[in-house]
């Protein structure tokens, strides 16, 4: 399934929708600076959103595939980070088969949405990677190709941020490499490189990636408006707590079960919203403790990786010789004991490496001659697990969440870098060639236990029902509310009611879960009134109430019951049957306007076999051709317009179907003969002249076709859609000002109609009242503000009023 404001109603994925909106709308379609936008600014990813869409509508198979071939070039790119920090062999490959595998990564790879999060760590990874080779090219090539690995490096910052926000953060990713990893330095020398500041080039480059960073930054805020989003309670509770010991023991906590998460993950939700984890509120609560158990672990790893001074014997600090610092030897890739023969040479070699360091100077090219030691690929893989993730932690601002799994993406590569450096240190520390494979053997097993889950957790995202489900253990309220809303969309009324009743259970202040249960027993109520007198008329003209107050699943729903009423017993079996054909028709024609022909035809395929003889098919026929005809079914589509003609010969709607069914196969003429034939049989009805004034308008006859649409306008002068209709037409025609006038008009028919109002708006424009044009356009953002052509227009609107030196009410 995909999701329904990402994809489903994202306007920026219509091929009709100007490519460029992506840039100013934020990841569901609503202009940026609107109040209500969710300021998530990812237009790299809506654009992959708008390819797929161009290539397969709205099948998931395509949606899928991009998403399944992005984390398999995600974890290709995190395995040959892997290699660059930990060897070829085996300890990369752990690192890469734990993150392809890691369960954590479902809701990012499955969810269609998270693909956010799989193009952010892309150009994430590209972009360290670019300024890993620049560091080892540093004083091995010349200046424009150390130039061109840098530009590499800050571009692909870029492109991570316009995937998803946090992706800036391999900037400083970038630049703690350089500092730990190419450079080697401990805290004390980092503090006595900044003190004497004698690596201009080291400091160059930190400098250069942290302005890059601050210009990123700055820029994503004033395109957004300068406004932060704006977040509900159940999103974030601990944010909309008065308390600041509440809101900080939470936020402290929060990290902790991340870690745990990616360190265990049994318990997965798609929602982590509302009263999931209650709020910490007093220092006596016992998860305080898991969060101190957190933060030390931490900061004993930081300590040894970054506080920890190397020894000045010939030995690094896991207990090797540098030659070996890595837990392997220049062939054996981390599988055999050290070979003690070289000891001495290593510890002279040593000696020179740690007098070369002292005064915090030491020259990258001195460092690349091994892999980085345990201690420097320790302080990487924590930068790596906590840098990502430090936008999620509520520090710098609040997020519109309380934990997300796919936020999870980039910071578990730390997490598998760490797993594989300790599995690896612990490897090289076992004497027992029996316990070295003991341990490979462990190893595989997580790897396959992760797999295994990764799988089962899949089938929990095979559907919405599903994923609902699987979530009630974890997120209730949330999970039973959207469960309903799934069992309400196929009828199930009765389970759905119960969900809704669960979720009120959970949390009593859901509005929306108590407006849905109202509408339930509203519905309920008149159908059991409805099946103790056993009329069908009653479901039909309630259904065809429902279906125009646009509660389509309860008049669908009411439909199907009416259908399923026997005839026994009854006194007119024969109007029972009709009110039967009706609701069928009424249900077919429904599914025809939502775009389900399939269904629609099966349905209509039901209410010929029930049809009585006396019952008048025509519309029902007609219906049928329209349904093939959007299928591109044209044989059929005209067997069953002929059918309809023949039931009914003076059958106006089958004439004009049928005539547009002849201009799309090239018989011109003989659907222009069928298209006056309407018109003589009721000259009075508008309809008639603008189905006519279509085609003519199509075969470029422009003046007939205006000709056609002021007749319609005139006749039909209360319709709205004939008068609309007749306005477009006009503009096509280039008959602006009475295109206008027919705007107009049309607009007074319906004033709250924002489709109306913005091309009255348009039209205003075009013909250069500026004003009158700007003012449209903001009555129709007010009744659908998130209207991206309106907003387009209005933009280049402004631009011209500016230009003229009009006033404008640009914000």
């Amino acid at each position: 399934f995909l999701s329904s404001r990402a994809i489903k109603t994202n306007q920026d994925l219509l091929s009709e929708t100007p490519w460029t909106n992506i840039f100013y709308d934020d990841f569901w379609g609503t202009l940026l600076t609107h109040s209500g936008s969710h300021k998530s600014y990812r237009p790299l990813c809506t654009l992959s959103f708008r390819l797929n869409h161009a290539a397969g509508g709205l099948d998931p198979w395509g949606y899928h595939l991009v998403n399944v071939a992005l984390h398999g070039a995600v974890t290709g790119l995190f395995t040959r980070l892997a290699h660059l920090l930990l060897g070829g062999g085996l300890w990369s490959l752990v690192a890469g088969l734990l993150f392809a595998s890691h369960p954590i990564h479902t809701e990012a790879v499955a969810g269609v949405v998270g693909r956010a999060d799989e193009g952010a760590a892309l150009f994430f990874l590209l972009s360290l990677l670019c300024y890993i080779r620049y560091g080892k090219l540093q004083g091995k090539a010349g200046p424009l190709r150390l130039v061109a690995w840098f530009l590499g490096s800050l571009g692909c910052a870029a492109c991570s941020m316009l995937w998803k926000e946090l992706g800036v953060t391999v900037l400083a990713l970038s630049a703690l490499y350089d500092i730990c990893v190419l450079h080697r330095l401990k805290l004390r020398q980092i503090v006595i490189l900044l003190y004497k500041r004698n690596n201009v080039h080291l400091l160059l480059n930190v400098f250069l990636l942290a302005a890059w960073g601050v210009i990123l930054l700055a820029c994503r805020l004033y395109w957004m408006g300068n406004k932060p989003p704006n977040f509900s309670n159940s999103d974030n509770p601990a944010a909309d707590s008065p308390s600041l010991l509440t809101r900080t023991l939470t936020f402290f906590y929060l990290p902790a079960v991340n870690f745990w998460l990616l360190l265990c993950p049994i318990t997965l939700s798609f929602d982590w919203s509302m009263d999931t984890l209650p709020l910490i509120r007093s220092l006596a609560d016992w998860r305080n403790a898991h969060t101190l158990l957190f933060y030390l672990g931490f900061l004993l790893l930081a300590w040894f990786s970054v506080w920890k001074q190397p020894r000045t014997k010939g030995t690094d600090s896991n207990g090797k010789a540098h030659l070996f610092s890595n837990g392997k030897n220049g062939n054996s890739n981390g599988h055999s004991y050290q070979n003690h023969e070289h000891e001495h040479v290593n510890n002279s070699c040593m000696t020179t490496h740690i007098n070369s360091v002292q005064n915090g100077t030491k020259k990258p090219q001195e460092s690349r001659t091994s892999l980085p030691t345990t201690e420097n690929v320790v302080a990487f893989s924590l930068g790596l697990l906590a840098i990502p993730f430090l936008p999620a932690t509520n520090l710098f601002f609040y997020v519109g969440f309380v934990i997300a799994e796919r936020v999870l993406y980039i910071p578990s590569m730390g997490f598998c870098l760490l797993v594989a450096v300790g599995l690896r240190s612990l490897y090289v520390r076992l004497r027992k060639r029996s316990s070295r494979t003991f341990l490979v053997y462990c190893s595989a097993a997580v790897i396959l236990l992760f797999g295994v889950k990764t799988v089962l957790r899949n089938r929990d995202w095979e559907n919405e029902e599903m994923l609902y489900k699987s979530g009630i253990s974890v997120n209730p309220a949330k999970a039973w509310g959207n469960l309903g809303n799934v069992l309400k969309s196929q009828g199930k009324m009765e389970e759905a009611e119960q969900a809704y009743r669960n979720a009120l259970y959970y949390r009593s202040n859901m509005a929306d879960m108590l407006y849905n249960l109202h509408l339930i027993m509203q519905v309920k109520t008149l159908c059991a009134v409805f099946c103790l007198i056993s009329h069908p008329a009653a479901y039909l003209n309630t259904g065809i109430i429902l279906m125009n107050q646009g509660r389509l699943d309860d008049s669908k729903h009411t439909f199907l019951t009416c259908a399923d009423i026997p005839d026994e017993n009854l006194k007119d079996p024969h109007a029972h049957k009709s009110s039967v054909t009706s609701c069928l028709y009424n249900l077919g024609k429904q599914l025809h306007e939502q775009g389900q022909q399939e269904e629609a035809l099966s349905i209509f395929k039901q209410a010929i076999q029930k049809m009585p003889r006396q019952f008048a098919p025509q519309s029902l026929y007609n219906m049928m051709g329209e349904a093939y005809m959007r299928l591109n079914k044209l044989a059929e589509a005209e067997h069953w317009y002929r059918e309809s003609l023949r039931a009914k010969p003076d059958h106006i709607p089958a004439h004009l179907t049928y005539g547009k069914l002849l201009a799309t196969t090239g018989q011109k003429l003989e659907a222009e003969r069928y298209f006056l034939k309407a018109i003589q049989l009721d000259p009075t009805k508008g309809n008639c002249y603008m189905h006519y004034g279509q085609f003519l308008l199509e075969e470029s006859r422009l003046l007939e076709a205006a000709e056609m649409a002021q007749k319609a306008a005139q006749l039909e002068g209360g319709e709205f859609d004939v008068v609309f209709s007749a306005a477009h037409m006009l503009r096509q025609a280039s008959l602006n000002v009475a295109a206008e006038k027919y705007y107009g008009q049309a607009a007074s028919l319906r004033p709250n109609y924002p489709a109306a109002l913005m091309n009255l708006g348009a039209i205003l424009h075009l013909n250069g009242k500026l004003q009158e044009a700007e003012a449209n356009y903001l009555r129709a953002l007010r009744l659908k503000p998130d209207d991206t052509i309106t907003q387009s227009n209005l933009r280049k609107l402004w631009n011209i009023m500016e230009k003229q030196g009009l006033k404008t009410t640009r914000p």
